[in-house]
């Protein structure tokens, strides 16, 4: 299983920075299903190419299952698939994640980039084509060597950031192969969402690419694709809105079921969601007359842009629009205007501070702003272990400066709150291991009298 990247940026040895791995050394990592290895063919000032190649053990994969010894024998030690998404994630994690130490001007520069992928599943040339076209890649195909006309190597060649390249093979790999390894939960989605952002929106075949990624689980695309689609009419993919079919709540759908709920129990009429991102708490939180001035406040320009579209505020009736208000503003900086309000929530944003940033943070929120309730959810990295491509001591998102176990959130909510004169609660969110616990924890904090 072979993927190659190639660049004629100069100095095109710049690569080696970018994918955090030395030109000069062949690097070995070990993976749950076999080894990854990378090295470079090529590094020059003018031309540099790098290599992932997996070795696959078909041996580890069905040891212990009751195989019989025909299993040993299958195509997934070759062809590019959901193998080779879980290893760019673990070797190049830091530059799918965006991040680049020495060389930061050159993570969001586009440059020139060919991307080889060695047999690679798909019915036609047409399967690849409507992927990756529309992003921007000029493709070629040729027959894999000895394979079947079901694989094809492909070539990839475009002007992009580094990150955006390897965010589309991670993707798109394992939906053009179809047969993903490992379990596929209601993770899935947020991972996609996360993933697809600013590109899986608008694609042409964005129906498709989310029903393949999720394994046409129709409960997971409905979801996923609800939370893409600009418009909240679209319906279910595969046809699971049928009277009769179970229910089924994503995390994030349990998530902000939960803050909302506490946002209610604490009977606040003016709220600030902190860290407000698309804006699915605002959605929600409009359906509720009691809530009659709600406030979002995100540092992005951009994330505020999409949650106005999400909430379609240019077409909402005049006296709905009055409710809400979009603000600019960041989580470490004392704003007057987030003073006065019954409530704050603070959904999954936590996470994104710098750890030194926290005791800012903590003044800003509780101590100026000092709203009767505080609502914040944040990972349980205990569960992390459940997510299959996330390394040992990893992270959920590509952002994430930290994460917290169940002991750490507590010690920290509990020295918040005394210091600051609150009461802090704790409530598992999502499906709740023994031994783990739940994937989201929640902390709500009343201001005491």
């Amino acid at each position: 299983m072979l993927l190659t990247i190639s660049t004629t940026h100069s100095p095109a040895t710049d690569l080696g920075y970018l994918l955090h791995k030395n030109p000069a050394r062949v690097q070995a990592f070990e993976l749950s299903f076999g080894k990854a290895h990378v090295f470079y063919p090529q590094a020059s000032e003018e031309r540099c190419t790098a290599a992932l190649l997996l070795d696959v053990d078909p041996i580890g994969l069905v040891r212990g299952r009751g195989s019989m010894s025909t299993d040993y024998v299958n195509d997934r030690p070759y062809v590019a698939s959901s193998f080779l998404s879980v290893a760019i994630a673990r070797v190049f994690g830091s530059a799918l994640g965006g991040r680049c130490r020495d060389r930061p001007e050159l993570v969001g520069k586009p440059l020139p980039l060919v991307a080889r992928i060695a047999a690679l599943p798909c019915r036609s040339g047409d399967d690849v084509r409507e992927l990756f076209e529309p992003l921007g890649y000029e493709v070629g195909l040729e027959p894999a060597d000895n394979a079947s006309g079901n694989y094809r190597d492909v070539t990839l060649t475009g002007r992009k950031p580094l990150a955006e390249l390897l965010t589309h093979l991670y993707v798109l790999i394992p939906v053009l192969d179809g047969r993903k390894h490992y379990w596929v939960g209601d993770a899935e989605v947020d991972k996609l969402i996360a993933r697809g952002e600013g590109w899986l929106e608008d694609h042409p075949r964005r129906d498709l690419i989310v029903r393949r990624y999720l394994k046409q689980r129709g409960n997971l695309a409905s979801d996923a694709l609800a939370r893409l689609a600009d418009d909240e009419d679209a319906g279910s993919p595969d046809g699971d809105d049928r009277p009769g079919a179970e229910a089924f709540v994503s995390l994030a759908d349990a998530r902000l079921a939960a803050v909302a709920r506490a946002l209610k129990e604490s009977n606040a009429a003016r709220v600030i969601d902190l860290g407000c991102g698309e804006g699915r708490l605002v959605e929600q939180l409009l359906a509720d007359p009691q809530f009659q001035e709600i406030v979002a406040v995100d540092a992005s320009v951009r994330a505020l842009e999409t949650a106005s579209r999400r909430l379609r505020l240019d077409r909402m009736p005049e006296r709905q629009r009055r409710r809400v208000k979009l603000l600019q503003g960041t989580m470490t900086y004392r704003d007057r205007r987030m003073q006065g309000f019954d409530a704050v929530a603070v959904v999954e944003a936590l996470e994104h501070l710098d750890p030194e940033r926290l005791a800012t943070f903590e003044r800003v929120l509780f101590e100026f702003a000092r709203p009767e309730t505080v609502v914040v959810t944040t990972p349980n990295r205990e569960y992390n272990v459940k997510y299959p491509d996330i390394p040992a001591d990893g992270l959920r998102h590509k952002d994430h400066r930290f994460e917290w176990t169940r002991a750490e959130f507590a010690a920290w909510a509990d020295a918040v709150a005394s210091a600051h004169g609150y009461s802090v609660a704790f409530e598992p969110v999502g499906e709740v291991d023994e031994a783990l616990g739940a994937p989201t924890q929640m902390g709500v904090f009343r201001r005491c009298a």
